[in-house]
């Protein structure tokens, strides 16, 4: 028994641990991901706390794994583990059993899976955490007074980190289908023999009153008198799906210009604001000033938003946008970049540069090589992701040693 409640805390430690990680890189999309559940359960009044809601829920999840991880508040931590595992495993089957939402988003866009495999990993999870629960009170209590509340402070300190730096700035790990380097056109190509979609289809016929189920392999045409009433389509093997699907870019009156903005001579530059009327208004000067240096460059430069023509008018006399606007899709959007606005340069349809609005490039940043100076940026936010990441596994390296030593 003590071996098995030392399996399942580890096992829930490293399955927290993880899940509120690559969330919590990224609580935008996470916040996303609950408006989606809002609105697919009709609650949509809880859309203005989704991001706090994303907030709370990374830095929860990476907080109880630290803390069953190192051996702090192991009651608390089991019991937040337990009451995470009942909330989340009765929601998996009904999304399963439903599906009105199709990716649950447990691990963000790290790794997707389907809501009976979400489920599926939940039970298990589940049980571990009962076991955990129901062992709350052999759990070893490691640390005491001041040193066990020290230790709290900092995990949870810890914790909240990863949720702040990917909402005040860009995900600090990118796992979505934009990031840069991406090619959009080559990851919209669908490989020449790439399974497809199956679905099974029951069809639905009425004679003499009497409603029959047919397939597609008996159905009974050769009889006039059974009359065509429904069908249904399941989809029982999912096919390949490409990176980037549906992407589309339009003026706004209509007319479709995603190749030739993807084919720009060009550098061309694409603001993103999903929604005008939710954008940070305050960086329309600093846009407008980069619009200006892109254009005396000879660069593509727009504003790219799923707002009507209406709304584009009234921010446009409301803080003087100078920019050319498109439309486009809005969950298309919010994939693109994780803040409203945010920038993204292409080069020939390559993504080569992404800028949260706080900060944007200088426009002293348009002179001179672009694709190099990207380069070098990318190498310098390499070497920060590496030094935070250091930085982090040393610290929580050093409680984890601690912790050893106190058990010895």
């Amino acid at each position: 028994m003590k071996s098995l409640i030392i399996v399942c805390r580890y096992l829930l430690a490293f399955l927290f641990i993880f899940s509120g990680f690559v969330k919590g890189v990224d609580p935008l999309g996470t916040a996303y991901k609950l408006t989606d559940y809002f609105k697919a359960f009709n609650a949509d009044f809880f859309e203005p706390l989704a991001i706090w809601l994303s907030f709370a829920l990374c830095a929860a999840e990476l907080f109880i794994g630290f803390l069953l991880l190192f051996g702090v508040k192991l009651r608390l931590a089991a019991l937040g583990a337990f009451l995470f595992m009942v909330v989340f495993t009765p929601l998996t089957f009904v999304l399963a059993l439903f599906n009105p939402v199709h990716d649950c988003g447990c691990f963000g866009d790290a790794i997707k899976l389907t809501n009976w495999e979400t489920f599926y990993k939940n039970i298990i999870f589940f049980a571990a955490a009962f076991v955990l629960l129901r062992s709350r009170s052999n759990l070893p209590a490691r640390f005491s007074g001041v040193k066990e509340y020290t230790f709290f402070v900092l995990l949870l300190m810890i914790a909240i980190l990863p949720p702040l730096i990917g909402y005040t700035r860009m995900p600090l790990f990118d796992f979505r289908p934009y990031k840069i380097g991406v090619n959009i056109p080559a990851a919209m190509i669908v490989p020449e023999g790439a399974p497809v979609d199956v679905y099974k289809t029951t069809l639905y016929y009425q004679k003499n009153g009497i409603v029959k189920v047919f397939n597609e392999n008996n159905i009974p045409w050769q009889d006039s008198t059974w009359k065509f009433v429904d069908s249904k389509s399941v989809l029982i093997q999912k096919g390949y799906s490409p990176p980037i699907e549906n992407f589309g870019l339009m003026t706004v009156s209509g007319r479709d210009i995603t190749d030739s903005i993807l084919s720009y001579p060009s550098y061309y530059f694409l603001v993103v604001a999903y929604r005008l009327d939710k954008t940070n208004q305050k960086s329309t000067d600093k846009l407008n000033e980069l619009y200006f240096k892109a254009k005396a460059n000879g660069y593509g430069f727009a504003c790219v938003t799923a707002s009507a023509k209406s709304v584009i008018d009234g921010f446009i006399t409301k803080t003087g946008a100078a920019y050319p606007f498109l439309n486009a899709d809005e969950i298309m959007l919010k994939t693109m970049i994780r803040a409203n606005p945010g920038l993204i340069l292409l080069n020939k349809g390559t993504i080569i540069g992404q800028w949260h609005h706080s900060p944007l490039p200088d426009a002293a940043y348009f002179n001179g090589d672009l694709n190099a100076k990207q380069i070098a940026s990318i190498m310098t936010a390499s070497n920060k992701r590496f030094a935070i990441m250091l930085i982090s596994l040393l610290a929580l390296s050093s409680v984890l040693v601690y912790t050893i030593k106190q058990k010895n």
